[in-house]
């Protein structure tokens, strides 16, 4: 095989449709754009950007409520829910270890140890275990307690 006998394979180059060439050829008259206005015109599509002559959503958004601001110091709170702390029972945490974001990073249910949890009471307490976290919801602080265990912010 030579350079000049190289062919490309059958159907994969097509060719370019010439609009505005005759009614026989199937785009002739408008070419294909329409009858009249915006897009039948040269230059006439406008970019993405453009909303009629409306202000563009992108300008729009900071006046828009509650978007595009993030207060500096609010802390976003990793939660944990009371099935995680029962799967904890299961992976055999020590009955005096207290459970706190050091062994939660351990067991891998935190990135970090040093993010702040929130502890929800999604699931059931099996046995009476000391919890040491930043945030409880006050329905996770009471079956924790009802199952004899205890609750320490910290």
């Amino acid at each position: 095989m030579k350079l000049h006998e190289l062919k490309p394979v059958e159907g994969s180059k097509k060719r370019r449709k010439r609009v505005g060439r005759g009614l026989g050829s199937g785009s002739g008259t408008y070419a294909g754009r329409g009858r009249k206005g915006q897009h039948a015109r040269s230059g006439g599509v406008k970019g993405p950007y453009f909303e009629g002559g409306n202000l563009p959503l992108v300008r729009k958004l900071p006046f828009a409520r509650g978007v595009g601001f993030t207060p500096r110091g609010k802390i976003h709170y990793v939660p944990i829910n009371l099935s995680d702390l029962a799967a904890l029972d299961v992976l055999a945490v020590g009955d005096d270890e207290p459970v706190t974001p050091e062994v939660l990073h351990r067991h891998g249910l935190l990135k970090s140890a040093g993010d702040p949890v929130v502890i929800l009471a999604y699931g059931e307490v099996t046995r009476a275990m000391t919890v040491k976290a930043h945030r409880f919801s006050e329905s996770a602080r009471r079956k924790i307690e009802a199952a004899g265990g205890a609750v320490e912010t910290l």
